[in-house]
C-alpha cells in the first residue's frame, strides 16, 4: 500500500474521494501491548482498541464505549457491573464478549509489569462473568474512581486468541476493536491506521484513515508540517515553534494553531536509592531554589505556567502547597536548610531527562534547572539524558538519581495526580509509601461518589507531599495542536485524558 503524505486524498469506491490524515508526534509508543504501558503509548491505543468506558469529546465523566451500560450495584461502591453491546468482534473476526473483558483485565494483573498499568487496579479483587454480555468487577474496598480507571486506554480489551495470558505479546502485532485497525507499524517511523468496518462504539469517524509519523525531534516534525508532508502535529512542539507557527499564520502561511487548556504536568522525581536524593535536606534545598517563573518564562514562553502542587489548576483539589511552604526562591534559606543538616560543601547531583519524548524543550528546561542550582553555589549538577526507551528502563531499574517526568492524566480526577505516584509499585518506578496517604486519605476519598466533595483529602495529601519533597512539581502545560489550515476537528480531537481522538480530524475542503 502506498503511504500518503499531506495530500490525504485517494480514489474511493463509487468515485468518491476518501480522506486520510497524517499526524506527526514525538511520542512514539514504548510498547504495542496495553498490559505493559502507563505512558504516551495510549495515544495509539485509544484509536485502535476499545475500553468498556471512555471519554468522548466534552465529557468529564466516563461514558459507555464497548459497554452498553455500566454502574455500581451497591451503596458500598464495591460491585461494578457492565453490559456489553451485542454482536461485537475484534478486527480479526473473533468474538468480543464478557470473557474477553475478564481475560484482558486479569491479564494486566497477572503480568504485572513494573511501573505498568496494574497499579491502576489496586482496588480490584476479582472479575466474574455473569453471561456472555455481562461482566462484574468485585472490589476489595470502596472505589468511586473505578469507572474512570476502566476508561483508561491501559484497560483496552484484547483478543484472547492473540494475546498470551501470562506474558506480553511479542510478535509485533496488534488486534483490537477500536475505530481503526493497525494496518502496518514500523517502530520509529509510522503507524498506518485504517477504518475498522466492524467497529461498534461512540466514535463518529470523520476520516477514512490516519498515518501517524514518529519524529525524534520537534524541528523535523514542524518542518514536515510546513512542507505539507504531514497535516497535524501533536505532542512535542516547543514554545519557540509555537511562536514561529503563530508568526507564519499571521503572515498568511497556510498554518493554524489550536490551543486547549491542558492538565499536563512536569515534575522531578527523587530516587531514594541515591544517597543525595535520599536526603530530605537536599530535596528541600532544591525545592527552595527552583525558580518556576524564570523556568517558564525562559523555556516555555507562555505555553506553560508555574505549578506548586501535583494537582494542576482546573482540577478539583488544586492547591499552592509548595509556594505556601517555600515561598519565593531563596539561596539563604536553601543554605540554611543544608547547614542544619550538616551539609556545607556544594552537593553533587545528577539530573536526568529524556531526549525524544517531550520535545527538544526538555533539554533546555534541564539546562535552566542546572543553571539555577549551580549559580546558588550550593549544588554541582551533572546533566544526563537517554532516549525514552532506555530512559524508562533506567527509571524502572532505579538507576536514575533525580529525573524528570511528564504526566498526562489517566482520567480527570485529583486521585490520578497523586495515587499513581505513591505505593510500593507506582508509575514512576521509585517506591514511596506515605502511610497517611496510602492507608487513609486515598481510601477515604474513594468512598465519596461526589468527587467534588473529596477535595479535603487531596489537600491534606498535598501537604504531606510538600513535607517529603519526593516529587517536586514544576509546571503545568497548555496543549497545542498545529495544523495545516485545510484541517478541521483539532479543537475536538483532545479527550479529557489529553489523548488525541484522531477520528475527529478531517479536511475542510473535501468533507
Amino acid at each position: 500500500m502506498a503511504l500518503l503524505g499531506g495530500c490525504g486524498l485517494i480514489p474511493g469506491s463509487g468515485g468518491q474521494a476518501q480522506q486520510e490524515i497524517t499526524v506527526g508526534t514525538t511520542s512514539e509508543p514504548s510498547t504495542l501491548d496495553p498490559a505493559a504501558s502507563w505512558d504516551g503509548s495510549w495515544e495509539l491505543y485509544r484509536n485502535v482498541f476499545q475500553t468498556l468506558l471512555a471519554f468522548p469529546t466534552g465529557s468529564t465523566s466516563p461514558q459507555p464505549d464497548a459497554a452498553r451500560s455500566c454502574g455500581f450495584q451497591d451503596k458500598s461502591i464495591r460491585t461494578y457491573t457492565c453490559t456489553l453491546r451485542k454482536g461485537m468482534t475484534f478486527s480479526d473476526g473473533s468474538v468480543l464478549d464478557a470473557n474477553a473483558v475478564k481475560y484482558s483485565i486479569d491479564r494486566i494483573v497477572k503480568i504485572n509489569v513494573k511501573a505498568g498499568p496494574s497499579g491502576l487496579l489496586s482496588s480490584l479483587d476479582k472479575v466474574t462473568v455473569d453471561n456472555a454480555l455481562t461482566v462484574t468487577f468485585h472490589l476489595n474496598k470502596p472505589d468511586a474512581t473505578f469507572p474512570y480507571v476502566l476508561g483508561a486506554p491501559a484497560m483496552s480489551i484484547v483478543d484472547p486468541k492473540t494475546y498470551p495470558a501470562g506474558k506480553l505479546r511479542a510478535d509485533g502485532g496488534l488486534t483490537g476493536s477500536g475505530p481503526y485497525t493497525l494496518a502496518s507499524y514500523a517502530a520509529g517511523d509510522r503507524a498506518v491506521l485504517k477504518k475498522n468496518d466492524s467497529y461498534q462504539g461512540f466514535a463518529q469517524r470523520a476520516n477514512d484513515g490516519v498515518t501517524i509519523r514518529y519524529f525524534r525531534d520537534s524541528t523535523a516534525m514542524v518542518d514536515a508540517l510546513k512542507d505539507k508532508r504531514i497535516d497535524v502535529t501533536y505532542r512535542g512542539i516547543t514554545a519557540d515553534e509555537v511562536e514561529d507557527i503563530r508568526a507564519e499564520k499571521a503572515a498568511g502561511k497556510p498554518l493554524d494553531l489550536v490551543e486547549n487548556t491542558g492538565t499536563e504536568i512536569r515534575f522531578l522525581v527523587f530516587n531514594p536509592k541515591d544517597p543525595q536524593a535520599a536526603n530530605p535536606a537536599v530535596r528541600r534545598a532544591v525545592a527552595q531554589l527552583i525558580d518556576r517563573d524564570a523556568l517558564v518564562a525562559k523555556v516555555y514562553k507562555g505555553t506553560a505556567e508555574p505549578l506548586y502542587s501535583m494537582v494542576p489548576t482546573g482540577v478539583n483539589g488544586h492547591t499552592t502547597s509548595f509556594f505556601d511552604t517555600f515561598g519565593s526562591p531563596s539561596v539563604p534559606k536553601a543554605k540554611d536548610i543544608l547547614r542544619k543538616a550538616g551539609i556545607t560543601g556544594p552537593v553533587p547531583l545528577s539530573l536526568w531527562y529524556t531526549t525524544d519524548r517531550y520535545g527538544s524543550s526538555m533539554a533546555a528546561e534541564f539546562k535552566e534547572l542546572k543553571r539555577q542550582l549551580d549559580t546558588s553555589g550550593l549544588f554541582q549538577v551533572t546533566l544526563n539524558s537517554r532516549p525514552w526507551k532506555t530512559y524508562t528502563e533506567g527509571v524502572q531499574a532505579g538507576d536514575l538519581p533525580v529525573f524528570g517526568r511528564g504526566w498526562f492524566p489517566d482520567f480527570p480526577d485529583p486521585d490520578n495526580f497523586i495515587a499513581p505516584f505513591v505505593g510500593k509499585e507506582n508509575a514512576v518506578g521509585t517506591p514511596y509509601e506515605p502511610l497517611e496517604i496510602t492507608t487513609q486519605l486515598i481510601p477515604r476519598s474513594r468512598e465519596i461518589s461526589d468527587r467534588g466533595a473529596a477535595s479535603r483529602q487531596f489537600e491534606r495529601a498535598q501537604d504531606i507531599l510538600v513535607d517529603d519533597v519526593r516529587l517536586l512539581p514544576l509546571w503545568q502545560g497548555k496543549l497545542f495542536i498545529a495544523v495545516s489550515d485545510d484541517i478541521a476537528g483539532g479543537e475536538r480531537a483532545m479527550d479529557p485524558q489529553t489523548v488525541m481522538q484522531m477520528w475527529e480530524l478531517h479536511r475542510k475542503t473535501s468533507w
